[in-house]
């Protein structure tokens, strides 16, 4: 008897024709090959586009819900307001969310997720979303993480020095700009006010960016604090699992393309030394360090970027406090800052998933007796009818042809029992299913409770269970 076929992992990648997006095809080209279909979502400006991930040129689809018909993990490289709404449809359609964006980065009920540092968080995601760290914590948690896990962190000072690109495709076009119109004068910055006037417009910063620093990032909190400044503190809690944490942070944007650097200053339980701190970062997963001051060797934002560790230098322990060890570290913001990192948390829940595999057709005798067990999820509740449910009459391809077998879960609706969520029909000899997404769209009051990614997988994913879709 042949050996059932496995299943490999379906991924939709959403914002595929942005920035991040088009580093993630990057990455997802060059890293293992562990995903079945790699289906690409944007816009409808942008459907129709052809794309090349993995060697194979892939047309873009309009984002919609149909768009996660049968997708495994979906990584989200697109806009916070994008992300609210359509990362929640996602994972009503079964799948597991991956979003980049800030939507739901301090959500308690969506973990907070760098892979180095605390992938045990990846079970725990009731809204079947897992959030991807802001680029500026992601470029210094990682080594962060791996001194904490050895001294325990009691508290961080750090200033970042942020990347044009930090601020999207028109932080780039404004740097570049600004660059071209100062190059070849040398009497500028001799004066105050000389360079400002030389470059016109200032983009999205709020002061000139060639030939400056700006300490500024972001938007105005309260207290004179930016949302950048809020964000290292609030999400480096978060990901190290320390709620009380002290972190004070101050965002300065500098003239590099890409690529963050930040200065840190780390306080610890106990003393450490130079030594005991360089042994467990040459340890660390994702991290190299690059330490020789006296042959000029450390960590620069230009011999950094493009790759996708995170670089440490500069690793002294504080003269004044035998507890604090201070050092200079830079990742590319783009990739370990962004694409690299959801690309990981993705490649996690696919090895949660598995490679498992496929149930094998069932003949029309075997309709009338027991659910076959790969279709009913632990805990849940099968009956059989000769009727769909009027609910089901916007999804007739999946309803048609009876009998039918639907399928519910009192985990998956605990308070709002009886509605359905899946379907299984006989046609031809096999057993198909499909996801009634319209369904709980349609019944008014209806509250859709989380979905474990584990129980539901093979109802989430029809195409999946009987190889074929209706």
């Amino acid at each position: 008897m042949n050996p059932a076929p496995l299943h490999r992992p379906a991924l939709a990648v959403v914002g595929a024709t942005g920035a991040v997006g088009t580093v993630m095809l990057d990455i997802l080209s060059s890293r293992e090959d562990i995903w079945g279909e790699i289906r690409l979502i944007a816009s409808p400006r942008s459907a129709g586009r052809r794309l090349t991930v993995r060697g194979r040129e892939t047309e873009v689809v309009a984002l919609s819900p149909e768009a996660f018909d049968g997708i495994d993990v979906a990584m989200f490289d697109v806009p916070d307001e994008v992300s609210a709404q359509w990362a929640p449809a996602a994972a009503a359609c079964g799948a597991v969310a991956v979003d980049n964006s800030g939507a739901f980065r301090m959500d308690p009920e969506v973990p907070l997720v760098v892979p180095e540092v605390n992938p045990e968080q990846l079970a725990n995601r009731p809204k079947g979303i897992i959030a991807n760290a802001n680029c500026t914590t992601l470029s210094m948690i990682v080594a962060v993480g791996a001194l904490h896990r050895a001294f325990g962190l009691e508290e961080l000072v750090v200033a970042s020095y942020q990347a044009a690109s930090g601020a999207g495709q028109a932080g780039i076009d404004a740097l570049y700009a600004q660059m071209d119109k100062v190059a070849g004068t040398r009497s500028l910055g001799q004066r105050a006010g000389d360079v400002r006037s030389a470059v016109g417009d200032l983009g999205p910063f709020p002061a000139p960016l060639a030939m400056n620093v700006v300490p500024w990032a972001g938007s105005l909190k309260a207290d004179g604090w930016s949302s950048e400044e809020l964000k290292i503190r609030n999400e480096s809690r978060k990901i190290l699992g320390l709620p009380s944490l002290r972190v004070s942070a101050t965002c300065v944007r500098v003239p590099v393309v890409t690529t963050h650097s930040v200065a840190v200053h780390a306080i610890f339980t106990r003393p450490v030394s130079r030594q005991e701190a360089w042994s467990v970062l040459r340890a660390a997963p994702g991290v190299v360090v690059t330490d020789d001051p006296e042959a000029g060797e450390f960590p620069t934002p230009v011999d950094v970027v493009g790759t996708d560790p995170s670089w440490v230098g500069r690793l002294r322990q504080s003269l004044d406090d035998p507890r604090a060890i201070d050092f200079f570290v830079c990742g590319d913001n783009l990739r370990k800052g962004a694409a690299l990192n959801t690309a990981q948390i993705a490649e996690l829940v696919a090895a949660e998933l598995g490679q498992r595999p496929l149930p094998q057709p069932v003949s029309n005798e075997n309709v009338t007796g027991p659910l076959p067990a790969a279709l009913v999820p632990p805990g849940g509740r099968v009956w059989r009818s000769r009727r769909p449910p009027t609910a089901c009459s916007r999804s007739s391809a999946a309803c048609a042809g009876p009998p039918a077998v639907y399928v519910r879960s009192s985990a998956a609706y605990a308070r709002s029992p009886g509605k359905y969520l899946s379907a299984v029909t006989r046609r031809g000899g096999r057993l198909h299913a499909r996801r009634l997404w319209p369904v709980w769209r349609q019944m008014p009051g209806l509250r859709r409770e989380p979905i474990g990614q584990s129980e539901w997988t093979h109802m989430c994913n029809p195409s999946r269970v009987a190889g074929r879709v209706p």
